[in-house]
């Protein structure tokens, strides 16, 4: 990957990192690393606001839960001292690549696009995905409620009067409906009710495709490497629609959701990774940390691109990267071959090993002489 594809932070992160290019070997998506998952917030802070100074009015697409708390963190930050002129966060800027001269970004002239959602769920319910962006980023960043495309209106959206989904599906969205016909006066009911939402997600497909597709995407990579609810087996040509996770998805939702078996009875919304796609010029970021992650980042990076690993569909976008901490890229080949050489040169030479089992040797047999004189 030439230099002049890289953007000034991450010339500067790929500098910090110790790597000569962003990838290596056979990896086949652009890879930086850093040391901690606290410092991979900041990377992905430092992109985004790049990336924002340059299109105002651009389209972005963000996390919500666990994943972003960092980059929020570090987001809220930066544009606070940046706002002040405080010298330290301007000395942080710029190490980071931010060009000062090019101004603070206008978090308020970006339209922002929800990445997905749980089907069925109260409106007010703490976890809900939507209530997270009012919070996290509408209130805590500045944008602009008024241009942001949420997942709004979905709790009574196809339900016949007094009814709510959660009552219409408390024992489980049934997704075969949409293809056989209603045993049941409730199945009917249910069967409206998904038609809808299915409606709701078309066009909503079409609303973010109107405004030319996302422009910056961030996003976490899941356990069986899937991307918001993207899961294994999803289609690279996915678009936005209801659908069912697969049980490792449901198991890092239970917590979220009040157990397992609540996570496995409901839905979710979500873009799809066609829809992240859709925009060619999208810069996207998929974040991971932790050795639990190494596996699934080293199929997304370097092994065929398949359905089976969603993360692998974003190889398409030529500014898509993983951004990675040591851990999760550690079973990428030839970073790990370039470590194992590095650790072996930084080891002692074999003759100072030698030495030192020799002296070792020598002073065991002057204090077992000792003790036997004794």
């Amino acid at each position: 990957m030439a230099a002049s594809d890289r953007s000034a932070v991450e010339e500067a992160a790929l500098a910090a990192s110790g790597r000569s290019a962003l990838r290596l070997g056979e990896e086949k998506i652009g890879v930086i690393e850093v040391h901690s998952f606290p410092a991979l917030g900041r990377l992905c802070a430092f992109r985004f606001l790049e990336w924002a100074q340059s299109h105002p009015d651009g389209v972005v697409a963000l996390p919500t839960g666990r994943t972003p708390e960092h980059f929020i963190a570090w987001t809220s930050r930066l544009l606070r001292g940046w706002a002040s002129a405080d010298p330290s966060t301007l000395q942080l800027l710029r190490e980071g690549g931010i060009s000062l001269s090019a101004g603070v970004p206008d978090m308020a002239s970006l339209r922002f696009v929800q990445l997905d959602d749980f089907y069925p769920m109260h409106p007010d319910h703490p976890n809900r995905f939507t209530n997270y962006v009012r919070l996290l980023y509408i209130d805590a960043i500045g944008l602009d409620a008024d241009k942001a495309l949420l997942m709004d209106g979905l709790w009574t959206l196809g339900c016949d009067a007094g009814c709510d989904a959660g009552q219409l599906f408390a024992d489980g969205v049934d997704l075969t409906l949409r293809d056989r016909e209603a045993a049941t006066a409730r199945e009917a009911a249910q069967k409206r009710a998904l038609a809808a939402v299915d409606q709701y997600c078309s066009d909503f497909e079409a609303k973010v495709r109107g405004m030319g597709g996302i422009g910056f995407f961030l996003g976490g990579i899941g356990p069986d490497g899937h991307v918001a609810f993207n899961c294994a087996g999803s289609g690279r040509h996915s678009v936005t629609r209801l659908t069912k996770t697969n049980y490792a998805t449901q198991a890092a939702a239970a917590g979220d959701l009040g157990g397992i078996e609540a996570a496995r009875r409901g839905a979710v919304v979500t873009i799809g990774l066609g829809t992240v796609c859709f925009n060619e010029r999208c810069v996207a970021y998929l974040m991971a940390a932790g050795d639990a992650k190494a596996r699934v980042v080293q199929r997304a990076c370097e092994a065929p691109a398949s359905d089976a690993v969603p993360g692998s569909a974003l190889r398409c976008l030529p500014s898509a990267r993983l951004a990675l901490t040591r851990s999760a890229a550690s079973k990428l080949g030839a970073r790990r071959d370039i470590d194992a050489i590095a650790a072996l040169r930084a080891a002692p030479p074999l003759s100072s090993w030698s030495a030192a089992a020799a002296t070792t040797t020598a002073a065991a047999t002057t204090t077992a002489a000792a003790t036997t004189t004794a």
